[in-house]
Formats: structure tokens, C-alpha cells, sequence
């Protein structure tokens, strides 16, 4: 349950940020109904929407965090940035846009935190994904045609990424988001969204050249 929230005592113990084990009060209601009650004093009222959307934020989470610890801390920042936020919710836009711009923002913060150099030894390929090296060494634009055997390196040349590259290529790539939801998103201008999409991919080739080329030394 979120920092600051209020806490039922005959209320089983959680055995995670936001667990599903119990029905509460309130997710018949809707989303508006929920939100003006919290604005009006009832921090109550927030818990079903937690309810209601912990597993997109936690999936979203997972994109860009290794451990699940890592994950749930984001989650529950989400949370509890929505939560305090949540008076400039203007209902503009459906409350899940507003939450999961939030959720997008606050897993790039925490990549920038986080950034790290990890090298993954050729010793951890498996056979599939040094094959299609070994194709991308010889002839780049035939070894883009194997999806499939692209597909398994990527996780590992996510991690290579820088923040931002990173959070491009899974907007763009992963989840498959268009370049003006990319921009709601993140708050970038959509020629900023282009600009990193292009400075993105030529990053993951030249981190793939890279691996290419160290597999021969």
C-alpha cells in the first residue's frame, strides 16, 4: 500500500507492494467517482484504483527493472507520486493516460539512476543469438531479416542502451507506441521523440558491431 495511505488493521498482512489477496470497498465505482472522493479528503478511496491498475504499472515497471525488488519499489513510487498528484488530475484525458505517464517518467528517472555499463560475456549467448552474429558480421542487412533469432538479444542490448535510447526503443519497438504517444509519455517535443528514435537505433547497431567485433579478438 502506498506511503501515507490509510490502513485497516483487520486487513490481512500484504506480501508485496500491492497484493490482490482481498476485495476493497469501492471498485464498483468509477474511476471519477474514485478521484473526486480523494480529492475531497477520502485518501481512502484511492486504494481500488492501486487495485484496479497495479498490474499495468507493475508490467510497465518490469520492462525496465532486472529485480523484482527494483519493480516493486517503482510501483510503489508511482503510487505514491499519483496519489500526491493527483489534485492536478484535470480528467482531460482517461485517468490510466495520466498514470501511466507517470509510471513512463518515473521508470526513466529511475534508469538514469541506475545506469550502468553491463557487459554480457559472449560465454552467456546462446547458440541462436551467436548465429545470428556470426550473420551480422558477414551481412547486416540479411541478418535483420531473422526476427526471431534478433528477438533473443535483445534484453541484452537493452541493458547496453543509454536511458533515454532505452526507453525509445521500448516505447517504439516493444510496445509498439506511436511516436505522438511517445511524446505524451515522456513530455518530449515529437522531433525529440524522432531525433532519440534515430540516435536509438543507430546505438543498438553500433552496440551490436561492437559485440560482433569482440567475438573475434
Amino acid at each position: 500500500m502506498p506511503v501515507g495511505l490509510p490502513n485497516n488493521e483487520n486487513r490481512p498482512t500484504p506480501t508485496c507492494a500491492f497484493p490482490a489477496v482481498w476485495h476493497i470497498p469501492g471498485m464498483d465505482r468509477s474511476d471519477e467517482e474514485l478521484i473526486a472522493a480523494v480529492k475531497n479528503g477520502d485518501a481512502a478511496s484511492f486504494e481500488p484504483l492501486v487495485q484496479k491498475y497495479q498490474g499495468r504499472v507493475f508490467a510497465t515497471a518490469r520492462r525496465y527493472a532486472r529485480r523484482e525488488s527494483e519493480v516493486e519499489d517503482i510501483a510503489q513510487e508511482v503510487f505514491i507520486k499519483a496519489f500526491q498528484k493527483i489534485h492536478g488530475f484535470r480528467g482531460d484525458a482517461p485517468f490510466e493516460h495520466w498514470l501511466m505517464r507517470l509510471a513512463v517518467r518515473t521508470c526513466f528517472d529511475f534508469l538514469r539512476a541506475h545506469q550502468r555499463n553491463r557487459e554480457t560475456p559472449f560465454t552467456e549467448l546462446t547458440e541462436p543469438e551467436t548465429d545470428w552474429l556470426d550473420r551480422f558480421v558477414v551481412q547486416p542487412d540479411t541478418a535483420s531479416e531473422d526476427a526471431e533469432a534478433a528477438r533473443l538479444l535483445v534484453g541484452k542490448v537493452l541493458e547496453r542502451l543509454s536511458p533515454s535510447a532505452r526507453l525509445v526503443i521500448t516505447l517504439l519497438e516493444i510496445e509498439e507506441r506511436s511516436v505522438k504517444e511517445i511524446a505524451a509519455f515522456t513530455g518530449w517535443p515529437v522531433t525529440l521523440v524522432k531525433v532519440r528514435a534515430f540516435r536509438a537505433r543507430a546505438e543498438m547497431r553500433k552496440i551490436l558491431g561492437r559485440m560482433a567485433r569482440d567475438k573475434y579478438l
